[in-house]
């Protein structure tokens, strides 16, 4: 029942303006955005890198009104690029085509993705599109297909395991070995594109896992990057321990190697679990958003996990 209402709050532009504006809201939205501005992102990927942890860095936003929005972005993000060189983080930088204006212009949106490829070319660094809501899927797709058809072998993907269509998806991505971060999907779908059930998405979501590490095995699979800026072919990025351990089994029944996959955390969610998964000796990365267009990612972020949302509560109630 809660979902829905924060999907609600997400959209609402007076909820966004009161949650933003209060010290309440932005205090609390530090627990899974790093900040506002570029050098507080840099910071906590810093920090990260000291305990052992690799990171994705992500500078946010989605859905731009103009394309001189999405230009401005596209320069933001090329910024991001360049400082993670001159940083010396083990990061790579993830981006969101909404941001670059793919619902405004493809061309657009391909132009500036070209130019940030090629910056992150010259960094030896993966770019990653994050994938958004349902109805970019195909959009999405068809960009990454005529990057890969070009020979750019720097370019990587998200899939989610809530859609029904993505066991398809994966398995016609399988064959270009791109490096596939794997999610269980955080937006609002209806019925008919996405199961509603959560353990149908968890079934889901380890077939999905199977089938990565299963073609992880090839020589030809990319594997983590001694710069820590390349990622695996396999990224299982969630905060399920079921889903974890289910990956973990079977990447030790197909025997292999640790930097053939790597585990992916967003900040702030589960430190416990990253500690523990580190200490173990598997790669782990951070997802580490920053940006003033914090709002729809932090009421996702609520939607996701009960424990996120009481968290919020306690916090704004507090005196």
């Amino acid at each position: 029942m809660l979902r829905p209402v924060l999907f609600w709050m997400a959209q609402s532009p007076r909820m966004r303006a009161w949650v933003t504006r209060s010290a309440v809201g932005r205090r609390v939205s530090r627990r899974f955005v790093a900040g506002e501005t570029l050098e507080e992102g840099l910071e906590v990927a810093r920090r990260l890198r000291d305990r052992g942890f690799l990171v994705t860095l992500a500078h946010l936003g989605e859905w731009v009104h103009t394309q001189e929005d999405a230009r401005q972005a596209a320069q933001a993000i090329h910024r991001l690029i360049q400082s993670v060189g001159e940083a010396q983080v083990p990061a790579y930088v993830s981006v969101k085509l909404s941001h670059l204006g793919i619902h405004l212009s493809q061309n657009l949106a391909e132009s500036l993705l070209q130019d940030l490829l090629q910056a992150a070319s010259e960094q030896d660094m993966m770019l990653r599109i994050d994938m958004e809501e349902s109805a970019l899927v195909d959009p999405t797709l068809e960009l990454f297909w005529r990057f890969h058809k070009r020979g750019v072998a720097n370019l990587g993907l998200v899939l989610q395991a809530y859609l029904y269509r993505t066991e398809g998806d994966l398995r016609r991505l399988l064959p270009a070995r791109v490096p596939i971060r794997l999610v269980k999907g955080a937006y609002k779908e209806p019925k008919t594109v996405a199961y509603p059930k959560k353990r149908d998405v968890d079934a889901n979501f380890d077939r999905l896992a199977r089938l990565l590490l299963e073609a992880a095995q090839a020589p030809q699979a990319p594997r983590l990057s001694t710069n820590g800026r390349r990622p695996p072919m396999v990224a299982i990025a969630s905060h399920d321990e079921d889903r974890i351990a289910y990956a973990q089994e079977t990447a030790r029944r197909l025997n292999l190697p640790r930097d053939a996959m790597e585990f992916q955390f967003l900040y702030g969610i589960r430190r416990d679990l990253q500690e523990r998964i580190r200490r173990e000796g598997y790669p782990v990365r951070i997802y580490v958003p920053y940006g003033s267009e914090w709002y729809p990612y932090f009421m996702r972020r609520l939607a996701e996990r009960p424990a996120n949302l009481f968290f919020f509560l306690r916090h704004l109630f507090r005196k």
